[in-house]
């Protein structure tokens, strides 16, 4: 190991962590990924790693890098390496949250109508289809453009883009270093949310930790309705992500690069291969940000359509949008010295302090909004940023409740029919487009978010702002 590798966790989950460990020990157990306690240390040994290999409370198992870690890169060393499986598959996917005037007793009566009203407007699921009209060239600019494609387009608020992780493009984006396949891919998929854990809820401010930070985002009271919209790059980014290993395979060997994980393939961050990842996956990370805002646009008119109003006297702003699976180059203090880094977050958010002058004005004196979605029924949270975490991880904290079972796991245990009953029994309104892979995502099938949460406010490397509690929710 280059670094050392440090967990944030409390005892419970802890035992999690460990338990993961001892099962993956087992004799007789092969194949698929090693427990993430070892993919920690494993990433700790790669080339050009500085500070800490970092393990948050939502830490487990994943490709190569395990989920919910962070590891910065030195950019000026010219062993440093990039690697896929820092990033995952599902490139930029994130959370983004939008706030309503309304209030719990406004929504309650039409709760129903207004979760079938988003499922009618938004795509979801397995193979769903965008509705917003594109063509090759389309997807280019966009690719190249991100968020300010789509306000050219009308499909978002000046304002939106303000506040929004690297304002909704990255900029080092080059559609031409990707493949026709993944376009192919992303093309009929722009503006969907896909299947998986990804949702879009309507919540209610069920607690306000810090008044002061909640009035910043435009939170003044408990009951107040907000709407979390949870989703990533699609078979896009999945496909950026593929044929970069393939080409990072070859470029281990050319370079002569050693690895504890064939899943860690990884290139110098200078070489062709490292750089064409990094202009590939930021068009993947600006598709993101256009299919999250082409949903944002949708809801809109779903909530707007139903209270007889427009999306701005619903006061419907953008909150925050953050990422948690991509690599960005930023300057951090390392033993003093200000240094370039490539920090690569998978399954972990960016957590930047107040006065940083990459958040926006807004957010300058109570740090920067950062998104903890929760799982299906359970509790989600905003926290704000900390100076500690800045020099702890690289201002980076999680991003979730991070599974505790696994999803072949979920689906022999739990049975769909009764996990959708106890949603109902709880007053959250459903729908779902594969009612079949709901136990994938039942809250028995992940770690306690409040644990996950609690674990980083006590560690100092975020700060709980408020908690918010799903009244409808919509999965693919």
């Amino acid at each position: 190991m280059n670094v050392e590798g440090v967990f944030y966790v409390n005892s419970h989950l802890e035992k999690l962590m460990l338990e993961e460990l001892r099962n993956a020990c087992r004799p007789g157990q092969i194949g698929g990924f090693l427990p993430g306690v070892k993919q920690i240390a494993n990433v700790a040994a790669l080339p050009g790693i500085v500070g800490r290999s970092v393990g948050l409370p939502d830490v487990h198992s994943g490709y190569g890098f395990a989920i919910g870690n962070m590891a910065a890169f030195d950019m000026d060393d010219p062993l440093a390496v990039v690697s896929p499986g820092g990033v995952g598959f599902d490139i930029n996917c994130g959370v983004r949250l939008l706030r309503t005037n309304l209030m719990e007793e406004d929504v309650t009566p039409v709760k129903d109508q207004l979760a079938q009203s988003l499922f009618d407007h938004i795509p979801v699921g397995v193979g769903s289809k965008g509705i917003i009209p594109m063509g090759a060239r389309d997807l280019d600019e966009a690719l190249e453009m991100g968020m300010d494609w789509s306000l050219r387009e009308g499909y978002v608020w000046a304002e939106d883009k303000e506040h929004c992780e690297e304002y909704g493009r990255m900029l080092n984006a080059d559609p031409s270093v990707v493949s026709t396949r993944a376009k192919k891919r992303g093309l009929p998929q722009l503006g969907t949310l896909g299947a998986g854990n990804h949702y879009a809820e309507i919540q209610v401010v069920d607690e306000i930790f810090d008044k002061w930070a909640a009035s910043k985002m435009g939170i003044e009271t408990v009951g107040q309705v907000v709407l979390m919209i949870h989703c990533g790059s699609r078979g896009f980014g999945h496909q950026v992500a593929t044929d970069a290993l393939v080409a990072m395979e070859k470029a281990m060997k050319r370079d002569n690069i050693e690895v504890n994980d064939r899943q860690l393939a990884c290139a110098r961050i200078h070489s062709k291969e490292g750089q064409d990842y990094l202009n590939g996956m930021a068009a993947a990370a600006n598709f993101a940000w256009v299919n999250r805002s082409s949903m944002t646009f949708l809801a809109r008119q779903a909530f707007a359509k139903m209270f007889n109003t427009t999306p701005d006297d619903l006061d419907m702003h953008v909150i925050y949008d953050v990422s948690h699976n991509i690599a960005k180059v930023e300057e951090h203090i390392v033993e003093g010295k200000r240094k370039k880094l490539l920090v690569h977050r998978k399954g972990s958010t960016r957590a930047f302090p107040p006065h940083h002058p990459l958040i926006p004005v807004d957010y300058q004196l109570s740090g920067q909004p950062v998104l903890i979605g929760g799982t299906m029924g359970t509790c989600s949270y905003v926290l704000t940023g900390t100076e500690q975490g800045m020099t702890e991880t690289f201002g980076s904290t999680c991003h979730g409740a991070g599974r505790a079972l696994s999803r072949a796991k979920s689906r022999r245990n739990l049975d769909f029919q009764e996990v959708l009953d106890k949603l109902k029994a709880q007053g959250i309104a459903v729908r779902v487009a594969s009612p079949k892979l709901v136990m994938e995502e039942a809250p028995e099938s992940y770690k306690n978010v409040t644990d996950v949460v609690d674990t980083c406010h006590a560690a100092g490397i975020s700060k709980k702002t408020m908690k918010l509690r799903p009244i409808a929710v919509i999965k693919g």
